[in-house]
């Protein structure tokens, strides 16, 4: 049994009877959550937010704009505001907030998992073993960082006392994507509440329900008015909003780079505030002809294939040494051709819809331009279904690199195979990108494996795996797949000011 990620065999054996969906959810929470109230819109503006594996509406939801981010922004800074509650909590405090909040999202975890389907259209099974299992883990590891966040004591010459305080950076925006809605929640929100910020977030427009559920759990956990406040809205909007607002002291962007650059720009041309930011990829998974194939095989594409190719990290670009490039082509295509797509609910079912209409039509539209640049169609190809918003997993041969599949995101089941000879050829042309997310190499050779980590420029590289994740793990960018790291002690880097105080010792007296 191939391991989900970052779980353990005994934790997947623990989950291996998942519990019972919901599949007709009562939609409880569609307003915005500011100041620990939920209310509606100032503009009275609702829009619909859509199933994608019927194209059905499931709910109005209200869309939140800049006079909503302007009263969240309000909240958010009188609860950051020196003397208030929040600023006076103990550390430890703020970390039992935190685990108080996993205790009750465990306690939800069949009704959130069943959300995300339903909105989402992931495997009901991927997001209850998979994505709330990485979600506890994430806000449990950070309550224990919230009393550890800790400066230093600094040698100056001299009569000088002097160390260092890690102080909350202040109010943080916070926008989101739809691929993984409550992981990238919890990606934000966990590491900025442990080190004391305060929040205003955006929730993407086409999976706000699981997100608006937990902001009630925020408050049902104890955490006070206007500590954390979760909007729903568009990124022209309510985004733009967050991210130009002058009373922001930081924006963290999740999505793609395109979005990501008019998020900078307006961070810059507002006042200055901090950006960090996890952006799009084209990440290379690399197959050399010594590496146990039948693993390579499938864990490549499980790479690609994951989550319905909507990751930013997707081994996007297989990479197969010459020698075992036939016969590694050949079982791709029919690991893709074997998939079971359906009903997200269904038990059985690998892979789901893709998030909406006009993802689908990108999609389909770059599996044209690998038909018509000469791209070699061995899997897939076309939607699938006659409602929803399906795609077939399909998986190209005879790629090269010059091709759009090749060098554009597709974010979708399309897997891209190239054939290369010598090991001296790959790095350059695995680092050919204007991407550096992620990869991974596959080999029996700890020398190759080496040097092949070391040379690519991307952020996570994994070595005869893909997509392992822990909360311990830092994750981000080179190049314009981003800045700043997530998860792990260097998380709290982006959510925390240095602050140096130097204090003169009185000299003794005589």
């Amino acid at each position: 049994m191939m391991l989900r990620r970052g779980l353990s065999k005994l934790s997947v054996l623990r989950m291996s009877t998942v519990a019972q969906p919901v599949r007709n959810p009562n939609i409880e929470y569609a307003q915005l959550f500011i100041n620990n109230q939920f209310v509606d819109a100032k503009s009275g503006k609702t829009f619909d937010t859509i199933n994608p594996s019927s194209g059905e509406v499931i709910a109005q939801v209200a869309e939140g704009d800049k006079a909503d981010v302007d009263l969240a922004v309000k909240a958010a800074r009188k609860a950051f505001e020196y003397g208030s509650e929040w600023r006076r909590m103990d550390a430890c405090e703020r970390g039992y907030l935190l685990s108080k909040l996993a205790d009750l999202i465990e306690r939800d975890r069949v009704l959130l998992a069943s959300l995300e389907t339903l909105d989402n259209g992931k495997a009901f099974n991927t997001a209850y073993s998979t994505d709330l299992h990485l979600v506890l883990q994430c806000y449990r590891y950070y309550a224990g960082w919230a009393d550890k966040n800790v400066g230093q004591t600094i040698p100056v010459s001299g009569d000088i006392f002097a160390y260092t305080r890690h102080e909350p950076v202040g109010v943080c925006g916070q926008i989101i994507p739809w691929n993984f809605p409550l992981l990238m929640q919890a990606w934000k929100l966990a590491p900025a509440l442990a080190c004391g910020n305060t929040i205003v977030m955006k929730v993407a427009e086409q999976t706000p329900l699981s997100a608006l559920h937990v902001a009630a759990l925020t408050k049902e956990a104890g955490f006070p008015d206007g500590v954390i406040n979760i909007l729903s809205g568009f990124g022209p909007t309510a985004g733009g909003a967050i991210a130009s607002h002058m009373d922001v002291d930081k924006v963290a962007f999740t999505g793609s780079t395109e979005v990501g650059q008019l998020v900078s720009e307006a961070a810059a041309k507002s006042n200055l505030k901090r950006v960090t930011m996890e952006l799009g990829g084209k990440s290379p998974s690399i197959i050399f002809g010594d590496a146990d194939l039948e693993s390579a095989i499938a864990t490549s594409s499980m790479g690609l294939f994951f989550n319905h190719g909507q990751c930013c990290c997707a081994g996007s670009r297989t990479f197969v040494e010459e020698s075992i490039y036939d016969d590694f082509v050949e079982r791709s295509a029919e690991i893709a051709k074997s998939k079971k797509l359906g009903d997200p609910f269904d038990p059985s079912t690998e892979q789901g819809p893709q998030i909406d209409l006009e993802q689908q039509n990108k999609i389909l539209s770059l599996i044209e331009s690998g038909k018509s640049e000469g791209a070699k169609l061995v899997a897939g190809g076309a939607k699938a279904g006659d409602k929803g918003y399906y795609v077939q997993p399909t998986v190209f041969a005879d790629v090269t690199d010059d091709m759009t599949i090749a060098r554009e995101e597709i974010f979708g089941p399309v897997q891209q195979i190239i054939k290369f000879k010598t090991d001296k050829e790959l790095i350059e042309r695995a680092n050919k990108t204007i991407y550096g997310l992620a990869g991974a190499v596959f080999t029996k050779n700890i020398d190759r494996a080496f040097t092949i980590a070391n040379g690519l420029r991307g952020g996570t590289i994994w070595v005869n795996s893909y997509n392992k994740f822990d909360a311990t793990m830092p994750f981000g960018g080179y190049k314009m797949s981003g800045h700043g790291r997530e998860l792990g002690e260097y998380g709290l880097r982006a959510y925390t000011e240095v602050k140096s105080v130097c204090i003169q010792i009185p000299e003794k007296n005589s």
